[in-house]
């Protein structure tokens, strides 16, 4: 995965043209996080269920304020970073994960 425009770069030089035309083959184009923030309240919520079961305890909860601001957060690191909050706030927040947590341990 990149956020570069492979063809533009093999246009300037700085990527193989034949490595270009070898992974090409499927074009997949995925809008970053923050251009789809209807996708954040599930993909928490499947976070949490994932990192309880990799560390073999119950999923937290988490509260529709805390849902609705994590959702106004801008994700430049999309996915991969409201992954690792979400796995801050399951090891540092409460039972249910609060406002308050998420304003504390999200940045």
């Amino acid at each position: 995965a990149t956020n570069k425009d492979l063809k533009k770069e093999c246009e300037n030089g700085t990527f193989r043209e034949d490595l270009y035309h070898r992974l090409s083959v499927i074009l997949i184009e995925v809008p970053a996080l923050n251009k789809r923030t209807e996708d954040i309240p599930l993909l928490i919520h499947r976070f949490l269920s994932v990192i309880a079961k990799e560390q073999g305890t119950k999923p937290k909860k988490i509260s529709e304020e805390a849902v609705s601001y994590l959702r106004s957060l801008p994700w430049t690191g999309n996915v991969r970073e409201l992954r690792n909050v979400t796995e801050r706030l399951t090891i540092l927040g409460q039972e249910t994960i609060s406002l308050e947590d998420v304003k504390k341990y999200a940045r």
